[in-house]
């Protein structure tokens, strides 16, 4: 099998990804210092332990496991937490990504899948959002993947480096295998917080922000299912490996659910009353982000299998019940982007 370089390779997203390349053919290798991931979640090639800071490991890996590319998860990625520490974002998120560029330069790895955000767009003018949406984040989150893909068009120009920079949305969902999921600690992500109202593991979920411009006044978000994601990611290799031509792309489903329209779809899925708390908006939370996704069909070839939010919130909330009742304590598993 062919080897892949997975940075962040355990945690939520980059794990779901690990088992789509093994099921494409390529050899995972996940690099993860564990901070805010599982290694219980790599389950589908080695995993070497290590910070994406640490520029010398970083080259050791590389040369000692020959990947054909790398596929780039290790950020962090709370909103909140980037607005009240930033010098943590861009030590981590873009300090760590030019340590990973230069090591890829001096080993002569050539192609790299990077895990961007839809937040480079901030506050779009426009909705839904196209690839061509002046990029203007309104938090050091956002803020760090728009520098980060800067870093990346200008390392192609001055050595032999082709990229895909995927700006997705709201990743959501578990594996409908059952074998990983979505839960994180702290848990920020709106579904699991649902969910876990749902079950009686947290007395209420709190809805940030009430007074929005949209139809009910909450927050409207286009979610993608994270196994969507992993595919895309999977896509966006090959069609490098094949020669395509470095670009961002986004990734989602182009359509919308608003805060409150998924406590609904929750509670008839759970078929549990959900308490809500009405409190302020969050800090760097945009009214909607809604994604036009016509750049990932056309260029990957990409289309979501589990458009529908029903399909995320079965998976996540069967993957819950079974994964929390096994081990016990929901403080055990960690998992992140």
């Amino acid at each position: 099998m062919t080897p892949v370089l997975v940075t962040g390779g355990a945690g939520f997203i980059g794990s779901h990804t690990c088992k789509a390349l093994r099921n494409a053919g390529f050899s995972p290798v996940s690099y993860d210092d564990l901070s805010r991931g599982n290694a219980a979640a790599v389950k589908w090639g080695d995993l070497v332990t290590a910070s994406i800071a640490d520029g010398r490991l970083l080259r050791d890996t590389l040369l000692r496991h020959r990947p054909v590319a790398v596929v780039h998860f290790a950020a962090f990625a709370y909103v909140g937490e980037s607005t009240e520490n930033p010098g943590l974002y861009y030590r981590n998120n873009v300090v760590g990504t030019l340590a990973l560029l230069e090591a890829m330069r001096e080993c002569g790895v050539r192609y790299l899948v990077f895990s961007s955000s839809c937040a480079v767009y901030g506050v779009p003018p426009v909705i839904p959002i196209q690839e061509q949406t002046p990029l203007n984040p309104v938090n050091p989150y956002g803020a760090t993947k728009m520098i980060c893909e800067r870093m990346l068009a200008d390392c192609a120009e001055a050595f032999p480096l082709k990229w895909i920079a995927l700006r997705y949305f709201n990743a959501s969902g578990s594996d409908p295998d059952g074998e990983i999921g979505e839960c994180h600690v702290p848990e920020t992500h709106v579904i699991p917080l649902v969910l876990d109202a749902a079950a009686g593991r947290r007395d209420a979920f709190t809805v940030f922000g009430s007074d929005y411009p949209t139809p009910d006044g909450t927050c409207i978000r286009d979610y993608i299912h994270v196994s969507d994601l992993a595919d895309a990611h999977v896509l966006a290799l090959q069609a490098l490996l094949r020669g395509g031509e470095s670009e961002a792309i986004n990734v989602g489903t182009g359509r919308g659910w608003s805060v409150l329209e998924l406590v609904e779809v929750a509670r008839k899925i759970t078929r549990r009353d959900i308490p809500i708390l009405f409190g302020p908006r969050r800090p760097g939370d945009p009214p909607a982000l809604v994604s036009d996704p016509r750049r990932a069909r056309e260029r990957l070839q990409w289309s979501p299998r589990y458009p529908d939010i029903a399909e995320h919130i079965s998976h996540t909330w069967a993957w819950r019940q079974s994964a929390l009742k096994s081990v016990g304590s929901r403080t055990k598993l960690k998992q992140s982007e």
